[in-house]
């Protein structure tokens, strides 16, 4: 079975959930396409992406098919054409950032949606109910494929414009937790889309645990990118606590974002520019390293006055699936990884005094940390494993294999389609 997988950016480094699903799907047997709307670029690269970037397909503006793809659908598809342009521009009416990005996703997925035929694809797949959902949707329109989508985060809390006409639309779609299959289900009404939980996984034979971390100095790390809903600033505090309760902390951040800069001078202003480093993206054998040395991992997300919150960060699966005590906040579909007091520590979001008695403790009590590590891996193992959940995606998509692919006949167009962006 052929599927197209539809993302927003490609290789991104923050997004190894993505990279590690298409692999694990051809190691099944699927033929996946990858198409992406922007060539991610970045000093910082998972090595086992090289193969994906070598394939994965961006549309380059002096491509021909990207010019004429929307006027052959126009001609070809009228009433279609005409109703989705219509629909989406009207959707996004409100904003000209909003609108702007639709009007490049329609543009974009006329021409993959030639690629799409051109190539024999059975099924398409995106990743983010936005614009990659989008995308898929407008191409199921064109040219009658199937299509799903995978919801994880603010996809979902923050940007809905035609989120309902789009669940709908799918075959199915999938969400990484119970919280968001609630959330999409109360947003969409009646009828309810067929939503089928499938968690994002990680790979539980490479993350596996590498023995107990030195105990002396606390070794606390954070993997996230570096934005206000993920909570560092409240652990920079909490590490501000516990150096005046006396604790030996050291805490390094892992990542990057708009929010360098501020935590940087917090870090400073609180005394901590010799204990808080901000160490950038990293690739996934450095990401091992550095949680091979932790005593603890701290991720202590909030929801923002506009929507933004955590899905469920894969970070702590990976701290977890190592052994790592783990503490977080209760926030969306968090509590469905980390059980308080057993396989990991929830505390309140934006309080760093209760953060800093929950890593207290952990440094009091190493006892404690290999507890709510090992039971943390049994949980990843039993429910977050990457292989298991990967079955999971691979029976819905083989359900729909005895559909015959939509074949393009008599366009010549179709020689012009998209190929990899050049420079």
């Amino acid at each position: 079975m052929k599927v197209a997988y539809l993302v927003s950016r490609f290789p991104k480094v923050s997004e190894t959930f993505i990279l590690d699903e298409i692999l694990a799907l051809e190691r099944r047997g699927f033929e996946v396409e990858l198409f992406a709307f922007v060539r991610e670029r970045s000093a910082t690269a998972h090595p086992e992406a090289e193969q994906l970037t070598a394939r994965c397909r961006v549309a380059s503006r002096l491509s021909p098919a990207l010019w004429i793809a929307p006027l052959f659908w126009l001609v070809r598809a009228p009433r279609a054409s005409l109703a989705i342009w219509t629909q989406v521009l009207w959707a996004n009416r409100r904003s000209a950032r909003l609108g702007a990005r639709a009007l490049a996703v329609l543009w974009l997925s006329s021409a993959y949606a030639l690629a799409i035929l051109r190539g024999g694809a059975h099924h398409i797949h995106a990743h983010w109910a936005t614009h990659p959902a989008l995308g898929a949707w407008v191409i199921h329109r064109l040219t009658g494929l199937s299509y799903s989508f995978t919801a994880h985060a603010d996809d979902l809390f923050v940007q809905q414009n035609l989120l309902a006409e789009k669940a709908h639309a799918a075959s199915f779609v999938v969400t990484i937790s119970e919280y968001n299959r609630r959330f999409l289900a109360a947003h969409c009404g009646q009828p309810t889309p067929r939503i089928e939980v499938v968690r994002c996984g990680v790979r539980t034979d490479t993350f596996s645990p590498p023995g107990p971390a030195p105990g002396s100095p606390f070794r606390v790390l954070c993997i996230a990118r570096l934005e206000a809903k993920k909570g560092q600033a409240t652990l920079i505090e909490a590490c501000a606590e516990l150096v005046r309760r006396g604790v030996d902390v050291r805490c390094d951040l892992i990542g990057d974002g708009t929010d360098r800069d501020r935590l940087a001078a917090l870090a400073a202003e609180r005394g901590l520019a010799d204990r808080v480093r901000l160490l950038g993206p990293q690739p996934r054998e450095r990401v091992r390293a550095h949680l091979a040395r932790a005593c603890a991992v701290a991720l202590p997300s909030s929801v923002r006055p506009n929507g933004r919150r955590d899905g469920i960060p894969v970070a702590l699966m990976e701290a977890m699936a190592m052994e790592r005590p783990v503490v977080s906040t209760p926030v969306s579909g968090i509590p469905e990884l980390v059980v308080n007091e057993e396989s990991g520590l929830l505390v309140a979001p934006g309080d760093p005094q209760a953060l800093a008695d929950a890593l207290a403790r952990l440094a009091a009590d190493p006892g404690l940390g290999r507890r709510l590590g090992a039971a943390g891996r049994r949980r990843v193992v039993a429910e977050f494993d990457l292989e298991r959940n990967v079955d999971r995606l691979a029976r819905l998509f083989g359900a729909l294999a005895g559909a015959p692919a939509p074949v393009l006949r008599d366009v010549r167009v179709a020689g012009h389609a998209p190929r990899e962006a050049s420079g």
